[in-house]
């Protein structure tokens, strides 16, 4: 079955609108150059109580995301104009929305593309054709863990001061920029310093909904981090055939 049969498939036309109206939660920014996919995509979001928005072009997404930052982006990088990954670079350069949650939604399936996509700073990736159900799941983990329940005062672990409500890691009081997954690995692995976590046991945890991804996935992540901790990368350990810990150093 294909994405146009399952956009059919049940399809409620009538109470779409109000449903959303009644009951949005979150606004999702759909950026893909495939109407059967957005119509798709909107309508399983939509179907769930949030707010969705959809762009068909690179730049014009770019646009709509710095004129108004939503608050997760679904991201395709096959798009006219400006490619899927030039527009994560640009949102990532970019203050205002370097922490902005990005799931990359994309025909480009290979280990390779999915690599270079976490390279980039994508928080997820999920290849076509997929199930709507799991954008779904995917959709309702990214949001949880970039969001958190309860506001927090800031925590000091070390040499580390993170402010969850502000989504701000300082590292020697010097400001870090990491995104949300990023974040939310920092934060767990602190929780526990010294503690060897699996990869396996980081994707549960850090990713969530038993994640469907692979653990590569993590040590992708775990370098971007360390690149961003730079002389401090070593804070992160690897232990080999294991996984990794944070090393906080003794005052």
């Amino acid at each position: 079955m294909g994405p146009t049969d399952l956009a059919k498939e049940d399809r409620p036309v009538v109470s779409f609108r109000a449903k959303v109206t009644k009951t949005a939660r979150s606004t999702i920014l759909v950026v893909d150059d495939e109407p059967e996919i957005c119509e798709l995509v909107t309508y399983n979001l939509a179907r769930e109580g949030y707010r969705v928005l959809s762009e068909r072009e690179g730049e014009s997404g770019l646009d709509r995301v710095f004129k108004s930052p939503p608050d997760l982006l679904i991201l395709d990088l096959l798009l006219p104009k400006l490619s899927g990954l030039e527009v994560l670079q640009a949102i990532r350069s970019e203050p205002r929305t370097r922490s902005l949650p990005v799931l990359i939604l994309t025909a480009r399936g290979t280990e390779m593309d999915k690599l270079v996509g976490f390279e980039r700073g994508a928080d997820d990736y999920l290849t076509k054709p997929f199930s709507p159900k799991e954008l779904v799941a995917r959709v309702g983990a990214i949001l949880r863990r970039t969001r958190g329940d309860e506001a927090a005062a800031p925590t000091k672990i070390g040499p580390f001061q993170l402010d969850r409500e502000r989504h701000q890691v300082l590292l020697h009081s010097r400001e870090i920029h990491l995104t949300p997954t990023e974040f939310r690995l920092l934060e767990y692995l602190l929780q526990r310093p010294g503690r060897v976590f699996s990869r396996e046991q980081l994707l549960d945890k850090v990713w969530g909904l038993g994640y469907f991804g692979e653990t590569r996935t993590v040590d992708v992540h775990v370098r971007r981090l360390r690149s961003k901790l730079g002389k401090d990368a070593k804070l992160i350990r690897t232990v080999t055939g294991v996984g990794y810990s944070a090393e906080i150093p003794k005052a």
